[in-house]
């Protein structure tokens, strides 16, 4: 496995393995891998001839008060975990080597940001579709895997592509779960022994919020003050960012449930801000 830190080397490198005809996959993260990430690695790996993992916590996702500064990093077990999946260039730049001194452009989808994170995170996914744009333009990707726990930051994403016509597949990959049902997440390792007991819970309601919609409720009110209720009794440690019902494709709230719908809620646990979803089909 090749370690890469500057943009341009990386860019050669493949620019290089597209002239040779090569299938190159790219699997973006900010670190500290888990197995989730792991998932994603194996998953591109068989879409592919050459895999580059990026690593890197890209501070223009991150606002004025968030965990920037804190995000737990691992470098020297993300690199074991890297290669053990089979990738090929492990890309690990700094800030300054991606962002110049005086970086004035950026790209946004702004309509598909107006709810759910985007409505609580300003400039997040402006950050997040410019690193990734950038990620594409140096890795030269053929197809591109993430994972569907940021269902909202996937069809940002889809949208991206589709709108600049960049050529690469974008494939999302479901979420990777512990045991007991609670989504996978880097931010995991900020909870407590009580409120990593508790987390589940969020899982658990949004089931029940699914069964209740697969059963007959077409009223996303009645359904998200159900899960309110549930999250209200079940995990009282927590506070509930959102919760909301929203058209799977443009991400905006549905009045009445009559096809697919993507259940998404935000939950804080003491440090961590905790996501999840379920796509109900009815």
């Amino acid at each position: 496995m090749n370690i890469i830190n500057d943009p341009q080397e990386l860019q050669q490198h493949c620019l290089t393995w597209r002239r040779d005809g090569l299938r190159i996959g790219l699997v973006p993260t900010m670190g500290y891998l888990h197995d989730g990430h792991q998932a994603l690695m194996r998953h591109a790996r068989t879409l592919c001839d050459r895999l580059v993992v990026s690593i890197f916590l890209n501070p223009t996702q991150f606002g004025p008060g968030e965990d920037l500064d804190k995000y737990p990093h691992d470098p020297e077990g993300d690199k074991a975990k890297a290669l053990a999946c089979g990738t090929d260039l492990l890309f690990m730049p700094d800030p300054a080597a991606m962002y110049a001194a005086n970086h004035a452009t950026w790209i946004d989808v702004p309509d598909l940001g107006r709810h759910l994170c985007g409505a609580r995170r300003p400039g997040h996914f402006r950050g997040v579709c410019t690193v990734v744009t950038k990620l594409f333009m140096l890795a030269q990707p053929e197809v591109a895997v993430f994972g569907r726990k940021d269902w909202q930051q996937l069809a940002i994403l889809k949208r991206l592509v589709r709108d600049l016509n960049i050529p690469v597949d974008l494939v999302g990959h479901d979420i990777v779960r512990e045991a007991d049902g609670l989504a996978l997440s880097s931010r995991n390792a900020y909870l407590t022994r009580d409120e990593r007991a508790a987390a589940p819970a969020i899982r658990q309601g949004l089931v029940k919020l699914a069964e209740m919609v697969q059963k007959g409720e077409r009223d996303p009110e009645v359904a998200k003050k159900f899960l309110r209720d549930e999250y209200a009794a079940t995990l009282p440690m927590g506070t509930v960012d959102y919760i909301e019902l929203v058209d799977p494709d443009d991400i905006t709230p549905v009045a009445a449930v009559t096809g697919p719908v993507l259940a998404a809620v935000a939950v804080g646990m003491g440090r961590a801000r905790l996501i999840d979803n379920i796509l109900i089909e009815v």
